[in-house]
């Protein structure tokens, strides 16, 4: 059965045109030609389009400067956000935006302000199911802390899934045909942008799904004692016509960098396998326009669903300029980071992990009742519910025991400490020294750099291909 075979149709076209020696003039009428889009009239609209995404961005920032005493990384993250609630259905999905604030912190004032300059934003104050999935648009809840209590259980089932594009709440519905009543099944999209505010946080798998924000009391007068009248002001109308006209997908098809990112990450640790077996074997990369902005995504080292919230929020600020994108990529690696560091304050199975990582007596037999007390000391606790049982049944959840023995004295473990040291690296940013590549300048760790070629391996990678292309 013949292999079938992938064509990048714009890797051909170059490569044809070179072989019939085509200025590039010549290339572009051939280009129009076989498309039927002037290309220069479509370069001229994907300038537009950017210059109105720029200056829908500054005006953002303007007047969230002029109404929040906010940290700078929390404004761009929430003008970023803003501008995506006007494309969100193109994406496959998009993070809630949650500000956790103490108490006359101005919270009120930001989700107002944020929801109403967002595409069709509507604040409310107590949140049903059928008004989460039966009306449209950005949705601000304030005073969100009436979501725990009980009761509440399906809503928070949709709160977990309306992040991601696909989820769907069906009814039925009474409808009278011919003299009948009939049930016919109603179906009801849940996915839509959202944004949270409280004082007192929320529980585990909601904030999963969060660009957390922790907002401080101001008491810079200046901002304070404006009144919110931001609705009648002439530039917030302005800033809204703008972001109306902006169409992001005439400059990027969302979709298609998603498809082109996993066609990254396939191709790049399938040649990293070969490579380390075979430093004959070689394989295309992605589409080289978008790699810079690939490679950049990928040293941010943020993973599985921190990368899939991530995404729209970077996909916007690279449209809007490199360094806005770059600004972005270290706020968002910083928010992260904060979040992994509380997630093990405040998670005890992720500083169970974290305590067990630390021990360095693997294959030794330890107590049960001493863990335990080593284990609050490491909390700097004195809560009775950690006891010699609670530490037992942890370790067997955690499959952290590598044998167990019961003796006069009580119960003793080998502890499984590699697994331990596994678990944490996904919560603790890894102590690595990174290398600059001479080529495209970015900072890759180990596991990125060819210590051969002294650059990083996607461009030693691109440099074989090319040497391989000249020697045909």
């Amino acid at each position: 059965m013949m292999e079938k075979k992938e064509f990048d149709v714009n890797k051909i076209v170059d490569e044809e045109t070179k072989k019939l020696g085509f200025s590039e003039e010549d290339k572009k009428k051939f280009i129009n030609a076989l498309t039927g889009i002037d290309q220069d009239k479509l370069k001229e609209e994907i300038e537009k389009q950017k210059n109105i995404l720029r200056e829908c961005y500054n005006n953002l920032i303007e007047i969230y400067f002029e109404y929040l005493d906010w940290k700078k990384e929390h404004i761009i993250i929430a003008a970023l956000w803003t501008i995506g609630t006007y494309f969100h259905e193109n994406f496959p999905t998009y993070p809630y935006l949650f500000l956790n604030a103490t108490k006359s912190s101005g919270k009120t004032r930001a989700i107002n302000l944020i929801t109403y300059m967002s595409k069709d934003g509507e604040v409310l104050n107590s949140l049903t199911e059928a008004v989460l999935f039966r009306t449209k648009g950005t949705l601000g809840i304030d005073e969100f802390e009436s979501i725990e209590r009980k009761g509440k259980e399906s809503l928070r089932e949709l709160l977990n899934t309306a992040y991601k594009r696909g989820a769907k709440v069906k009814r039925l519905k009474k409808v009278k045909e011919k003299g009948e009543e009939k049930q016919v099944v109603e179906e009801f999209d849940v996915y839509r942008p959202i944004i949270m505010a409280n004082i007192y946080g929320i529980e585990n798998i909601l904030a999963d799904r969060c660009i957390y924000m922790q907002i401080d009391r101001s008491y810079n007068e200046s901002i304070i004692n404006l009144l919110e009248i931001f609705k009648y002001e002439e530039k917030v109308k302005q800033i809204k016509t703008l972001l109306n006209k902006c169409s992001l997908v005439c400059v990027v098809a969302p979709v298609e960098m998603y498809k082109e990112w996993n066609e990254y990450i396939k191709k790049y640790y399938i040649y990293i396998h070969k490579y380390i077996n075979n430093t004959n074997l070689h394989n295309n990369t992605t589409n080289p326009e978008f790699n810079l902005f690939f490679n950049k995504l990928k040293n941010l080292r943020i993973l599985g669903r921190e990368l899939e919230l991530a995404f729209p929020l970077l996909l916007i600020a690279s449209e809007i300029s490199n360094e806005v994108f770059d600004e972005t990529c270290l706020i968002i690696k910083e928010l992260f980071a904060q979040k992994r560091e509380d997630d093990i304050l405040e998670n005890r199975d992720i500083s169970l992990f974290d305590f067990i990582s630390q021990k360095n007596n693997e294959g030794v037999y330890e107590s049960v009742n001493k863990l335990a007390i080593e284990f609050k000391e490491f909390l700097q606790t004195g809560e009775d519910w950690i006891n010699s049982k609670w530490m037992g049944n942890a370790l067997k959840r955690l499959g952290l025991i590598v044998k167990k023995r019961r003796l006069a004295r009580g119960v003793e473990v080998i502890l499984n400490i590699p697994k331990a040291q596994n678990r944490i690296r996904m919560f603790k940013e890894p102590e690595q020294k990174k290398e600059q590549c001479p080529i495209c300048g970015l900072e890759v760790y180990p596991e990125d750099w060819n210590f051969l070629t002294q650059t990083c391996k996607l461009c030693s990678k691109e440099s074989e291909d090319e040497n391989e292309s000249k020697s045909y």
